[in-house]
């Protein structure tokens, strides 16, 4: 048996991924906690239990899935006391890894687990006579969409003939995700929230885009102009009226009712106008709520490394490139950037470059990424988990103002 070493520790991270339908739309998010070597390649699981528990202690698990379902690999101790999973409010399947297949008794158990009411996936499925035996128990199955297709068809064929749902892991390119699909794969996971498609070099931005982009570039300054802020909002009915429902919902815990945009605009803040404009380019959808997350994710992610508001510009910025399918260069000529921020959106380079850069590699789940722009990625991956609720609650506010 492998024995982590002190790197292994202090690179040890939880990683989360949404499960999607085909049309992208997010079914659920799936959690688990890997521990990597000195190469980057993750340490076997039963060898780092230990360390994957202490993380996922320190985790408030209700705040990385949303409104959606959480699918969690969980280590022994999880899965012999599943009671707290089972309080999830939006549901909860439960992932058995290869080494708890294979474990002495493993049908009994999850027999025992499926009348506790616990549903479960068997992980990393190859159509072993062990994981054969075990569909009975089990209401999801997950693939691999990187291995050959017609192999990747036969155990999809194998497990939807049990009755079990099929989710394609690995579907990080389009190939890949089109031999999902064909081979009959219900759901799709990876790094998957924003479609990707290729970005417009050069593309006219529409009139609600620009007033958008505009008060990001004004609260993106040292010091913020309220009134320039207000005039710019005030401009736009959309934005004037999204200002004014978030500054006069009870989040915000306002004595009397708002009434002024500028007053608005002073009460609501430089951040949250951003996050706001931000969520005026993504809609009002559910599916847009996902999408808000994920992008203010990012810059909460980016700022909380970098220890500025500079950075959650940075991450803000990037993230709304990406939402619109731009080059980041084309955001940075809207907005009028500084040449430290240019710098980082362009190249990666400077300190916010290189915070930008590890946090597109932990949405990615690349801890070897990670470390490559000279960050820890234990700490990295914590600071995202960390973003990832704060960011929550700051989305579910800007997507009731909507």
């Amino acid at each position: 048996m492998t024995t982590p070493t002190s790197n292994a520790r202090a690179s040890a991270s939880i990683l989360r991924q949404p499960v999607v339908h085909p049309d992208r739309s997010i079914f659920a998010y799936a959690v688990r906690g890997i521990v990597p070597d000195g190469s980057g390649l993750p340490l076997p699981e039963e060898s780092v239990e230990h360390l994957v528990d202490a993380m996922f202690r320190t985790i408030d698990l209700t705040r990385l899935a949303g409104e959606r379902p959480l699918v969690i690999r969980p280590t022994r101790s999880v899965l012999a006391n599943p009671a707290a999973l089972l309080e999830l409010p939006h549901g909860v399947v439960v992932e058995v890894p290869p080494h708890l297949q294979s474990a002495t008794g493993a049908a009994d158990r999850l027999g025992g687990l499926v009348e506790d009411g616990v549903r479960l996936a068997l992980a990393d499925y190859s159509g072993t006579p062990q994981q054969v035996a075990l569909l009975p128990y089990v209401q999801m199955v997950k693939v691999d969409a990187a291995q050959d297709p017609a192999r990747l068809a036969e155990l999809t064929a194998q497990a939807a003939s049990r009755g079990a749902v099929v989710v394609a892991e690995n579907a990080t390119t389009r190939d890949r995700v089109d031999a999902a699909l064909e081979a009959g794969a219900e759901f799709l996971q990876g790094p998957l929230v924003l479609e990707q498609r290729p970005v417009e070099p050069v593309r006219s931005f529409t009139v609600g885009e620009i007033q958008c982009l505009e008060v990001i570039r004004l609260v993106s300054g040292p010091t913020p102009d309220p009134a320039a802020c207000a005039q710019t909002v005030a401009s736009d009915p959309e934005l004037s009226i999204r200002v004014l429902h978030l500054v006069n919902s009870s989040a915000m815990g306002v004595r009397h009712k708002v009434d002024s945009v500028h007053r608005a605009v002073v009460l609501v803040g430089p951040r949250q106008l951003g996050a706001l404009a931000t969520a005026a380019l993504v809609g009002s959808t559910p599916a847009a709520m996902e999408t808000l997350w994920y992008l203010l994710t990012r810059a909460t992610a980016v700022s909380s490394i970098t220890g500025d508001d500079t950075g959650y510009t940075v991450g803000l910025l990037s993230a709304v490139a990406a939402q619109l399918k731009v080059a980041p260069s084309q955001v940075v000529s809207r907005t009028g950037v500084s040449h430290e921020v240019a710098a980082a959106l362009e190249h990666h380079q400077g300190r916010y470059g290189q915070a930008l850069a590890a946090v597109l590699a932990q949405e990615k789940n690349d801890p070897a990424g990670v470390a490559a722009t000279g960050l820890d990625p234990y700490d990295v991956g914590r600071v995202y988990l960390d973003a990832v609720s704060s960011a929550l609650s700051l989305a579910s506010r800007l997507a009731a103002a909507g």
